[in-house]
């Protein structure tokens, strides 16, 4: 057989194995669901998760050197407990981050090429045999990170509308012994080798539909959050008292800018399952492990009393922040003319990277055996007049949500 038969039939069977691709992904996205997974158990050893498996991690753990995690530290290593008896406040904060550091080294394994880790920590700040310290946590989970091959990419400072004004550290207003005030927290940001890579037309669509407007895409990739933080009390008498909760839109964000949907997020400290609401939220998989076997019941129940209602509203607000957006800015006769449409959402966008957004609300969460399923259904566009400016001038009646 000659050469040009040879390439012409490699062609054929290229273009078929690239229209089989759309064909299954077209079919998987007739019935759109998505599966999430609450397994118990310490997250040192997530031996049910296969290597390169998971696309994004989001997740809050323990605070080293918090009171409220000692116990729960402790029960880890007992060394930990020992070291703070003995007022040794530097081994016991390296004796935490040493399990820590078992986890991190899981994280690495499970996550894909390219994929994202995000992890929300605070520093700690405590006395010990009178001495008043800062624990940077931040610093040391960088450096594990680093130790692993994983590189910090720019991180993002969360500063948590939580403490009080007057709520002052050390002498008050007294000279040389007043202590700064920690109002922020830290979201770490990694990435595990070089960027993701999308070789098929179905996962370079998949990634388009996945995109996030112009707008979001300014605020969300700041590197400074002022959102609200959440109450972390637990009204269990059963359960620890505590859990590291963090608020929906932290997740939810991180959720958004770093996977696409379809992809599974990993919560390696699931607490009260705010990442895996977030995950349902964004049309995304999840798995969260949690070490406290009393919170199965409260992270199945948080899940399954949340009404599809409040997922739907957080797609329905964006959509709307989006539409505001663009009556704004398509009434100020300073600003350029919108070029681009979105056919899924028939709305104007800013950009041709906005073209393909596909969103989906929530029809239905149903526990299974193991397992939660939301089930979804496209966005409809409403038929509601919607006027913007074409590129040379004249007016032109869209339908929009």
């Amino acid at each position: 057989m000659d050469k040009g038969k040879i390439k012409k039939k490699s062609e054929i069977i290229q273009n078929f194995m690239l229209t089989l691709s759309n064909f299954v992904y077209l079919c998987k996205m007739e019935n759109i669901n998505t599966t999430h997974s609450i397994i118990i158990g310490a997250a040192q050893n997530m031996e049910q998760l296969k290597d390169n498996s998971i696309e994004l991690v989001v997740t809050s753990p323990p605070y080293p050197m918090i009171k409220m995690w000692d116990e729960i530290m402790a029960k880890q290593n007992p060394e930990i407990q020992t070291a703070l008896d003995k007022n040794d406040g530097a081994k016991a904060f390296e004796l935490m981050h040493l399990e820590l550091d078992k986890v991190w080294a899981e994280v690495e394994r499970v996550l894909i090429p390219g994929g994202f880790a995000c992890i929300n920590i605070g520093d700690s700040t405590r006395t010990i045999n009178g001495e008043f310290a800062l624990y940077p946590s931040h610093s040391r989970i960088i450096s594990a990170f680093q130790k692993l091959g994983v590189p910090n990419l720019p991180n993002i400072l969360w500063r948590k509308q939580t403490n009080a004004p007057n709520k002052f550290m050390g002498s008050g207003m007294l000279p040389s012994g007043a202590y700064v005030t920690l109002e922020h927290e830290w979201v770490l940001i990694f990435r595990k080798g070089s960027k993701r890579q999308f070789k098929t037309e179905s996962e370079k669509l998949r990634r388009k539909e996945s995109s996030f407007f112009w707008e979001e895409r300014n605020v969300w990739f700041s590197d400074l959050w002022d959102l609200k933080g959440t109450k972390q009390k637990i009204d269990n008498s059963k359960t620890r008292k505590r859990s590291a909760a963090y608020p929906f839109e932290l997740p939810y964000r991180l959720i958004n800018m770093y996977s696409l949907q379809g992809d599974t997020v990993l919560d390696p400290f699931l607490g009260t399952g705010t990442t895996s609401l977030a995950a349902i939220a964004s049309n995304r998989n999840s798995v969260g492990y949690e070490i406290d076997p009393m919170f199965l019941n409260i992270i199945t129940e948080n899940i399954e009393s949340t009404p599809v209602t409040f997922f739907n509203s957080i797609i329905q607000n964006r959509i709307d922040q989006h539409i505001n957006f663009i009556t704004e800015r398509n009434a100020d006769i300073k600003k350029g003319d919108i070029k681009h449409y979105n056919d899924n959402l028939k709305l104007p966008v800013m950009t041709n990277q906005e073209t393909d957004i596909k969103l989906n609300f929530v029809t239905s969460v149903k526990r299974t055996d193991k397992k939660l399923v939301a089930t979804y259904d496209s966005v409809k566009p409403k038929n509601v007049e919607f006027t913007f400016k074409q590129t040379k001038g004249e007016e032109k009646t869209l339908f929009d949500l």
